[in-house]
C-alpha cells in the first residue's frame, strides 16, 4: 500500500499505542505462567507472531474487548512448553524469533523457527552459540547463523555442558555472549532461565548495546514475580521460579518508540496550539529519551509524567549529536528531525542499527537524499546536514520497515509537494492506525 502525505500542519490530541517491546515480553511471560490477563496489549503483526509461538508451545490465547479496553486472556504452559506440532512462523518479528528460541531450547524434542525474507537475513548466531553452551541443539539449517533455526533436545554431539544429555530441559549453566549485536539474546536467556533447574548466568563479552531493553525485560519479569540480578559480568537469573503476575493481570504501558513520530510531527509541523500525546507514562523504555532529544533540539516540550501527557509545539530546531547505542529505534526519527533543523545532526554509535528489519542507517541515508537532504553515512554514524537541506516531496520506499515508513511520512509533513511512502502497510507492525492518527491531527494523508 502507498500512503501520500502533503505538507500539512497538525494539532489536537493523540494517544500512543501500547508498547510493542512490553507486549512481546508480557505475552511470552504469560505463556510461561499458567493464567494471565494481559491488558492494553499492542495486537500488531509482530505481537501476533509471539501469540502463535505461545500457542505452538501449548498455551492458548483469547482476545477480549472489554469496557476497559482490549485484553488477552492467556492460559500458559506453566514453564513446561510442549513440542510444537508444526514449524513456528515468526513472520517479520525478530523479537519473537529470539525470545522463543530460548523457549524451544527447554524442549525434550525440537522446534523449527523461520520467518520472512527479512527475518531470515538477520543474525541469530550468538544466541544459538549460547544455547549450545547450555548443551542444547541450536542450529541454523543453512549453517550461516540465520533462520530457519532448529532448537531443543540435547546438543547434536551429545555435549552435557550446562545441560542434560538425556534430552531433558536445560538444567543450569553459565554462558558467554556478545552484548553488541542484540540485547534480545540476553532477554531470551533470562526469560527461559527462570524455569530451568538452577538458572543461568550470562557473561557479556562486549559492552551491552540497547541496554534499556534488558531493563524492560527485568521490569516485566519482576511484575510476574521473577527475580533477576545484574552483575559486574552481566546478568543472573536463578532457576526454579514460577511466573505469576500480581492479581493475575498485567497492563502494557504506552510505546515511546511510537511516541517519537508524534513528537517529531508536532515539533516540525504543529500549529501554534501544537499537539498533546497521551499514554506517555514513565517506564524503563530507553526511547523515552526522545522527549529530551526533541527538547535539546529546541522544541517547546512539556511532559506531565504523572498524567502521562506530552505536549509539543512547532519550533525552530538546531542540530545536535545523539548517541543511539541504547536507543536504536530512534535513529529514523532523529534523522528526519535533523533534516529539518539548522546545522548538523550527528547520530553516533549506530552500527547495530544496521541489523534491524533493514539496514536503517543506509536506508535513511538513501531515502532522505531522495527527498533532497544532505547526509554523510559512515559505518557507525549518520550525519544529516540540515543547513544544506531543502526537503521536497517524492516517492520513497519504506523497505518493509515500519519505522522507516513512519519517519518518512513525518518528513512528508514539512517537504514541499507530495511525499508518497511505498510499503505504508508495514506500520501495522508497531503502530496500527498510524496514518489515521496523522489524519485526525489534521495532516493531509491519502492511502491507496
Amino acid at each position: 500500500m502507498d500512503a501520500t502525505v502533503v505538507r500539512s500542519q497538525v494539532r489536537g490530541t493523540a494517544r500512543a499505542p501500547p508498547s510493542k517491546s512490553y507486549t512481546h515480553r508480557a505475552i511470552l511471560a504469560a505463556g510461561y505462567a499458567d493464567g494471565t490477563l494481559v491488558r492494553d496489549p499492542l495486537v500488531s503483526a509482530d505481537a501476533r507472531a509471539t501469540i502463535r509461538a505461545v500457542e505452538a508451545f501449548g498455551g492458548s490465547v483469547e482476545r477480549r474487548e472489554e469496557t476497559a479496553g482490549r485484553a488477552l486472556r492467556i492460559e500458559g504452559f506453566d514453564g513446561r512448553p510442549e513440542v510444537p506440532a508444526d514449524v513456528i512462523d515468526c513472520a517479520n518479528s525478530g523479537t519473537t524469533m529470539r525470545l522463543v528460541a530460548a523457549t524451544g531450547a527447554l524442549l525434550d524434542g525440537l522446534a523449527v523457527l523461520t520467518g520472512d525474507d527479512s527475518l531470515r537475513s538477520r543474525p541469530q548466531g550468538p544466541l544459538l552459540d549460547a544455547l549450545a553452551q547450555l548443551g542444547r541443539r541450536a542450529e541454523s539449517t543453512r549453517g550461516n547463523g540465520q533462520a530457519p533455526i532448529v532448537v531443543g533436545g540435547p546438543a547434536a554431539d551429545g555435549s552435557t555442558t550446562g545441560g542434560s544429555a538425556t534430552g531433558g530441559p536445560i538444567a543450569s549453566g553459565r554462558v558467554s555472549i556478545p552484548g553488541d549485536v542484540s540485547s534480545q539474546y540476553v532477554t531470551a536467556l533470562l526469560m527461559a532461565g527462570a524455569v530451568t533447574e538452577e538458572g543461568i548466568a550470562i557473561e557479556l563479552e562486549t559492552d551491552l548495546k540497547s541496554a534499556p531493553y534488558v531493563e524492560i525485560t527485568r521490569e516485566v519479569l519482576d511484575a510476574f514475580g521473577v527475580e533477576t540480578d545484574a552483575t559486574a559480568a552481566g546478568f543472573v537469573v536463578s532457576g526454579g521460579q514460577a511466573y505469576r503476575a500480581s492479581g493475575g493481570e498485567y497492563r502494557v504501558p504506552g510505546d515511546f518508540s511510537s511516541i517519537s513520530y508524534l513528537l517529531a510531527a508536532g515539533a516540525l509541523a504543529g500549529d501554534p496550539e501544537g499537539i498533546r500525546i497521551e499514554g506517555a507514562h514513565p517506564s524503563a523504555q530507553g526511547d523515552s529519551a526522545i522527549v529530551d532529544i526533541v527538547e535539546r533540539m529546541g522544541a517547546a516540550v512539556d511532559w506531565d509524567r504523572e498524567a502521562g501527557v506530552v505536549a509539543v509545539q512547532r519550533s525552530d530546531l538546531w542540530g545536535i549529536e545523539v548517541d543511539v547505542g541504547d536507543t536504536p529505534d530512534l535513529l529514523p526519527t532523529v534523522a528526519v528531525l535533523g533534516a529539518a533543523a539548522d546545522g548538523e545532526t550527528r547520530i553516533t554509535n549506530a552500527a547495530h542499527v544496521r541489523y534491524k528489519e533493514t539496514d536503517r542507517v543506509a536506508a535513511m541515508a538513501d531515502e532522505l537524499e531522495a527527498m533532497g537532504a544532505s547526509v554523510t553515512e559512515r559505518e557507525d554514524s549518520l550525519a544529516v546536514h540540515g543547513d544544506e537541506t531543502a526537503l521536497r516531496g517524492t516517492r520513497v520506499d519504506g523497505r518493509g520497515d515500519h519505522r522507516l515508513a513512519m519517519a518518512l511520512a513525518v518528513a512528508g509533513l514539512v517537504a514541499d509537494g507530495e511525499t508518497t511512502v511505498a510499503g505504508a502497510e508495514h506500520v501495522d507492525v508497531s503502530f496500527p492506525g498510524f496514518f489515521d492518527v496523522l489524519a485526525d491531527l489534521g495532516a493531509d494523508v491519502r492511502r491507496g
